[in-house]
């Protein structure tokens, strides 16, 4: 009995410490419903944006439908910028994020990540005429950033004393950067070929690296039966080239081994 007791004792603890874990079934609840909702980007392409149409396109689109497809369930799109992904799952908002999601520790005490599915760079950028070969030499320039992003945390990481300039979302950095708010701009190595499109009258020169950063899917804490299946997802589609297809596509070039967790 005493055992028992115990055991019972043992449980209620971890329900109190970590109800997530206990309690959390994604993937039933997805089934039940019928339907999936998925934070994407809007202003990040070519992983998210809105084409001529106004319709969403772009990497993190196409893999939102995938999977929603395989769950044999209706897609619900959520946009969300860098700042309010993690928020929008932590409160319920969304099932899971797909937005270029990158792992860092801190970001690993508030959900939990599937194996990477692309993989991308970030780094700081500017006019070729402006020499800085390292976080440590950007003085008083100012650095423009999408506030809460996995290049925002790099390089303050890097630099805690830089001039950072914080927007909400990567469009609005990239703006501020195009018409001269910002001396320099931090982020991923994908949106570079775009804005060079958008915006041929402004040098995009890659001043220095930040860090490699392949993008995630996110999951609520403790969901482990979700997060199973997604790797379980990012597995079969890349042994049966739909990621690669992907790549190509939104990418311009095929899928590299990615590095597991």
């Amino acid at each position: 009995m005493g055992v028992i007791i115990s055991l019972i004792a043992a449980v209620l603890s971890l329900t109190v410490l970590f109800p997530n874990s206990v309690q959390a079934d994604t993937l039933s609840d997805i089934q039940k419903r019928g339907t999936i909702r998925i934070a994407v980007p809007l202003d990040s392409p070519p992983f998210g944006s809105v084409n001529a149409a106004r319709n969403p396109e772009g990497f993190d689109i196409d893999l939102a439908q995938m999977i929603g497809a395989s769950l044999g369930v209706k897609v619900e799109l959520q946009q969300v910028t860098g700042a309010n992904r993690i928020p929008y799952l932590m409160t319920d908002k969304v099932d899971i994020i797909v937005s270029l999601l990158g792992l860092t520790p801190e970001r690993a005490k508030q959900v939990m990540f599937t194996a990477p599915y692309a993989d991308t760079h970030l780094g700081v950028y500017g006019p070729k005429s402006l020499v800085v070969k390292n976080a440590s030499e950007l003085g008083k320039m100012t650095v423009v950033a999408a506030k809460g992003t996995t290049q925002d945390v790099g390089l303050v990481a890097m630099n805690p004393g830089a001039n950072i300039m914080r927007t909400e979302d990567d469009a609005t950095a990239a703006t501020a950067y195009v018409t001269g708010q910002a001396e320099l701009f931090a982020t991923n190595s994908i949106a570079i070929p775009e804005l060079m499109k958008r915006a041929p009258n402004k040098e995009f020169d890659l001043k220095f690296a930040i860090r490699r950063a392949p993008a995630h899917i996110g999951v609520k804490m403790g969901d482990f039966t979700m997060v199973q299946w997604l790797n379980s997802f990012i597995f079969f589609n890349t042994m049966n080239g739909e990621l690669d297809r992907l790549h190509r596509k939104w990418l311009g070039a095929p899928m590299t081994p990615l590095p597991t967790l």
